[in-house]
């Protein structure tokens, strides 16, 4: 699987992206082949230079599929009105994305000895 991430910097003019934000995310959820989707307000920069005040991440079973989608109309019209909301104050990028629920985690837990044994907890 892999993942579409957009960080946006701040910028001058906020109420134009949360006006315009309604009509992204309904371009983006049209997009062919999205399997889900998240968004972030950043709060807090714990460390780093550049400073994020959102994260939109738009999940795919592909790159391929993501690049698809990119190119369809829904896509491209999402992509013209992020430009616009943003000034180009954003970044994309691909992420291959794994992800596994804290109960299989805890399921197995390393020994002392260095092999795994399932949890009696």
């Amino acid at each position: 699987m892999v993942k579409l991430v957009i960080l946006i910097e701040p910028f001058d003019d906020w109420q134009l992206l949360e006006e315009s934000w309604p009509q992204f995310l309904h371009h983006a959820e049209e997009m062919p082949g999205l399997q889900r989707e998240a968004s972030s307000q950043i709060n807090t920069m714990l460390y780093g230079e550049s400073s994020f005040v959102q994260m939109h991440e738009l999940f795919f079973e592909s790159e391929a599929a993501a690049q698809q989608a990119m190119s369809s109309t829904s896509g491209k019209a999402a992509g013209q009105l992020l430009q616009k909301m943003t000034g180009g104050k954003m970044v994309l990028f691909f992420a291959d994305y794994k992800e596994d629920d804290i109960e299989n985690l805890r399921q197995y837990k390393q020994s002392a000895e260095g092999t795994v044994e399932a949890d009696q907890a």
